[in-house]
């Protein structure tokens, strides 16, 4: 269904019913609860389901399903976006390697690369990957990977995942992207040159802060083999339930999305008119230094807002005291507001020194706009930001 658009692919793609493993006529796959799938010779396997570990009917589903919205040949899903990262990391690179990632990430993500890596030998070099020129002096012999994570957390920084997928190739070296912010739906990193994309399904793609779960996608058959492997070998998989909440949601993410940024534009605008903002991070305004660069490389600018408030810790505590719509929690890209404070929750696992280095300080809040009325999201801002 290549040919069709996102919201069709979401919606049918990979809902046909698998004939070998007994389904006839489901409209929606159905929860394969068994651990174990029978044979009828010992010799012949079952196209893959031997046992649900090594392969599932419906996380298979889920794992089409993501390949199809990303424009990809292959789709693996995993127990947690960090389980899909680490798989990528241990089946990708090996002892003496080298990884250029930008410095504006995920603190889970930062953590893995550096705690996890230096445990195998592999060595991170953190740079700001918005412009791709600071990437050459970096590379040497041992670089294997570059790791973009565009947009950035909780900056909102744009890689130019084109140059930078180009730059990579003229070297040998493999381009990971996390497309967790952009979701499928506004951006897919595979067809803008990058070999694998990672995702926290988590987010947009469950979009109901129900499931967690996380997804590798490439078109190359060489990395899907050694993933698939990993996945197989070291058994952080997404379970069968997980799996159906995930297909479910992924139904929607069009629709949701959609909304999703039409209230985070609008949130972006309400914090730079208030007076109450040093500084508002969205790629779709028209000041974010790469508001061109997303522009071209995505359909749409995200959920996702960061600020930084004209106020202290104290005024920080009112505002959030304030606010009734935006629950104060960790994760995003649910239906429902959520709001938080980078350096003392998504990347207090970053050293003190680091967050200061980057900018991470205690009046940076993180928002992500849910998809509820556009006036009430407003109305609560506003009653938060009387508050500074």
């Amino acid at each position: 269904m290549n040919n069709r658009g996102f919201s069709t692919r979401s919606i049918h793609d990979a809902e046909k019913p698998l004939k070998d493993t007994g389904e006839y006529g489901d409209v929606v796959i159905p929860i394969h609860l068994s651990t174990t799938f029978a044979r009828k010779e010992p010799e012949t396997a079952t196209k893959g389901m031997d046992y649900s570990r090594t392969g599932n009917p419906t996380r298979q589903a889920l794992e089409r399903k993501l390949a199809s919205l990303e424009q990809a040949k292959h789709g693996l899903a995993f127990a947690s976006g960090l389980a899909a990262e680490a798989a990528v990391i241990i089946s990708m690179l090996k002892t003496g390697d080298a990884v250029i990632a930008g410095e504006d990430l995920y603190g889970g993500t930062r953590r893995l690369l550096v705690n996890f890596g230096s445990r195998f030998g592999i060595k991170v070099k953190f740079v700001d990957l918005s412009n791709p020129q600071n990437i050459n002096p970096l590379i040497t012999k041992e670089t294997k990977m570059i790791w973009c994570e565009t947009p950035s957390n909780p900056f909102l920084k744009i890689t130019p995942l084109r140059e930078v997928s180009r730059l990579a190739s003229e070297h040998n070296i493999l381009t990971v992207a996390d497309n967790t912010f952009a979701s499928p739906f506004f951006q897919n990193p595979i067809r803008l040159g990058c070999n694998i994309v990672v995702h926290s399904t988590t987010k947009y793609i469950g979009g109901h802060s129900d499931t967690i779960g996380g997804a590798v996608i490439t078109d190359n058959d060489e990395i899907f083999e050694s993933v698939k492997f990993f996945q197989n070998a070291a058994g952080g998989i997404m379970s069968p339930f997980d799996s159906y909440l995930t297909l479910r949601g992924a139904k929607t993410l069009s629709a949701r999305m959609s909304i999703h940024e039409r209230n985070a534009k609008s949130i972006a605008k309400l914090l730079v008119s208030s007076g109450k903002a040093k500084e508002v991070f969205y790629p779709g305004l028209d000041s974010h230094p790469l508001h061109s660069v997303a522009a071209q490389q995505m359909s749409g600018f995200g959920g996702m807002v960061s600020v930084r408030l004209n106020t202290d810790v104290k005024g920080v505590r009112r505002f959030l005291n304030k606010l009734e719509l935006f629950s104060l929690a960790e994760s995003l890209g649910g239906v429902e507001s959520l709001i938080e404070v980078p350096s003392m929750m998504t990347h207090l696992s970053v050293p003190p020194e680091e967050r200061r280095r980057l900018g991470i300080d205690d009046s940076l809040i993180r928002i992500s706009a849910g998809i509820e009325d556009e006036k009430d999201l407003l109305e609560d801002l506003s009653n938060g930001l009387a508050q500074i």
